[in-house]
This record gives C-alpha cells, sequence and structure tokens, in this order.
C-alpha cells in the first residue's frame, strides 16, 4: 500500500476522556488503510509552531467502513495541539499516508490478545471496529490499562462492543483508582502474567499485540517472553512522546 498526500476538512471536535480528544476528518474517497495503521498529519499555515513542527503522527482509531478518518490525543500544552483545538471545523488538514504494518494476523482460527495502555487503544480500536462490521469469529482478547477511568478513551464503546460480540473479551484495569472520582468494580493494577492467566485459557497459542508508551511496551514484551510466549508471537507498537499511560 503506497502512502499518498491528501487534504480533508476537520469534521468534528470530541472530547473521549479528561485532556484527550478525537478529531473526525472527513475521508478522502480514494484513502484506503487496513486497521492497526497510521498517518501524518500536518497543519496548514498554522498561527502559531514550535521546534517540533507542524506534522504528527497518529493512528487511525476509525475502522475503514467508518464515514470519517478519526485521530485521537492527549491535550498537551504544545503549539501543534493548540492550533488543532482551536481549528475551525471545515479547515483544511493535510494527510498523508497509510503507513505501518502494525496489523491483525490473518489466521482466524489463532486468537488475538491486544495489550493496551492510554492511547494505545487506537490501533485496536480499529481493528475491533472493522470486526464488528465483518463479524468476524476469530477470538478477540483486549486487556487496556489506565491510570483511572477518567484516562480511558472510549470506555463505554467497549463495554457496548464486548456485550454484543461473544468472540470478544474486555478486560479494562486501572492502576491509580484510588485517585478516581468514579466507581471502579473491575480489574485493579497493572496487566502481568497473573492477570492474563486468569482470563486466557491458556498463555501459548494466541498472538500478542502491544501498544503503548515505550516502557510500558517494552516492559510488556519481557513480561510476556517471561511467561513462555515465544518472542515472534509478540508484535508492537510504540507511541513515543507519551510518557506514561
Amino acid at each position: 500500500m503506497i502512502a499518498t498526500t491528501y487534504k480533508a476538512r476537520l469534521q468534528k471536535k470530541e472530547l473521549v476522556a479528561e485532556n484527550t480528544m478525537a478529531f473526525y476528518l472527513e475521508k478522502p474517497v480514494d484513502f484506503f488503510f487496513k486497521p492497526g495503521q497510521y498517518l501524518d498529519v500536518s497543519l496548514i499555515d498554522p498561527a502559531e509552531t514550535d521546534e517540533d513542527g507542524n506534522i504528527r503522527s497518529f493512528s487511525i482509531a476509525s475502522g475503514p467502513a467508518d464515514k470519517y478518518l478519526v485521530v485521537v490525543t492527549r491535550m498537551r500544552d504544545t503549539a501543534f495541539k493548540r492550533v488543532m483545538e482551536a481549528t475551525p471545523l471545515n479547515t483544511e488538514i493535510a494527510l498523508e499516508g497509510p503507513f505501518g504494518y502494525f496489523t491483525l494476523h490473518y489466521n482466524p482460527m489463532k486468537p488475538a490478545v491486544f495489550l493496551a495502555a492510554g492511547l494505545g487503544i487506537t490501533p485496536f480500536l480499529s481493528m475491533l471496529r472493522h470486526a464488528v462490521v465483518q463479524k468476524r469469529f476469530q477470538q478477540l482478547y483486549l486487556f487496556y490499562e489506565n491510570r483511572h477511568p477518567e484516562d480511558a478513551a472510549f470506555l463505554s464503546e467497549l463495554l457496548e462492543m464486548k456485550a454484543l460480540n461473544p468472540n470478544f473479551r474486555f478486560i479494562p484495569t486501572m492502576t491509580g483508582v484510588e485517585h478516581s472520582k468514579q466507581p471502579w468494580s473491575e480489574e485493579t493494577g497493572t496487566v502481568d502474567g497473573h492477570m492474563l492467566s486468569k482470563h486466557l485459557t491458556r498463555l501459548r497459542g494466541p498472538i500478542y499485540y502491544v501498544a503503548g508508551p515505550p516502557a510500558m511496551v517494552a516492559q510488556k514484551r519481557k513480561m510476556l517472553v517471561a511467561a513462555g510466549i515465544d518472542f515472534d508471537d509478540v508484535t508492537t507498537e510504540e507511541f513515543v512522546g507519551y510518557l506514561d499511560v
């Protein structure tokens, strides 16, 4: 799949978690991608800029059949994000892509286990939305780690998917729930071998996908290998620029 440059208009902005916004861009008619891929977003003649420039890479959170291309970001105090947040609807934004090989394996008989922290959820959200459209019978497991529910983007949608798809197991967990204003009765603590064993029939056999900040990705890969998972059965995607979940 060859990356191409496009222009698309901003259609919608939505707060999807604490300090976290989703941006909905019109999808060019000839833009095709695989769930799990990413694109580059460029601001055209921004009102301000800084040393990091006007281009950022974002995983595509929407599915290929969705009307819009959706990208999600934590709203840090940077020139790029200030401009993105202030951009009026219908403004043109430049896109380039798709890029990346963080995509679901082809064998539907082999389960997939997703380990996401923070905005590492976005490529998995694309895969899961696509699975709903395709009515895939493949067993999919998502372990989703955040500090507390307020941080967990798309938590309600994922809980709805869990109720609708008997082949999808969703295991959200919070590492700092004591600081949350919302009640929480699901898992707590970081995803480790014990938590995986509790929810998976067997650890060896599935293909594992890990997405999140670099330190988290390295730690989860080390944990999986220590648990007996073959190194080649672990695929990762690092979200550089995010130090934690």
